[in-house]
């Protein structure tokens, strides 16, 4: 007698059932696709929450470290104005002040030092050394140069 079937049941079944104790390969297939998505997903979302510290890393800003700070509170915290404040942080230019008051200061040194050499500036006093002898009137003073001079001649 050939086996009865419920006159219901199709006679061929679909591709994704699977009959009993074999590998469901679709079940395989969707966990594997499934592993990747999620890899790809969180790939994505790593690449767009370093967006602001790379844009300040490429540029040179002086920022860089106040962006990277913020990413991380960001990161951890997830509250999200501090990756938003990091990102507009990364485009926007800050100016340099440090530069030109380096030069002012340079400047002002340079103008210092030359105004002292000329004697414009109180030269401080020097206290004799008690262990050389003791020096002629003529040798001390502003004339004392052209003393030694005629001296010498």
């Amino acid at each position: 007698m050939s086996e009865q079937l419920h006159p219901i049941a199709p006679h061929h079944l679909p591709f994704f059932i699977t009959p009993p104790n074999e590998v469901d390969v679709l079940m395989v297939v969707m966990g594997i696709f499934l592993v990747a998505v999620v890899l790809w997903v969180g790939t994505l979302y790593w690449r767009l929450h370093s967006l602001p510290e790379r844009m300040a890393h490429k540029s040179q800003k002086l920022q860089f470290e106040i962006v990277a700070v913020l990413g991380l509170l960001a990161l951890f915290t997830h509250i999200h104005l501090f990756w938003v404040a990091a990102l507009l942080l990364a485009m926007i230019d800050l100016p340099d002040f440090s530069t030109p008051l380096r030069s002012i200061a340079g400047s002002v040194e340079k103008i210092a030092s030359a105004a002292a050499d000329e004697g414009g500036a109180a030269k401080p006093e020097t206290k004799p050394d008690p262990a050389l002898p003791a020096a002629s009137s003529e040798t001390r003073g502003p004339d004392a140069a052209k003393a030694r001079e005629s001296s010498n001649a």
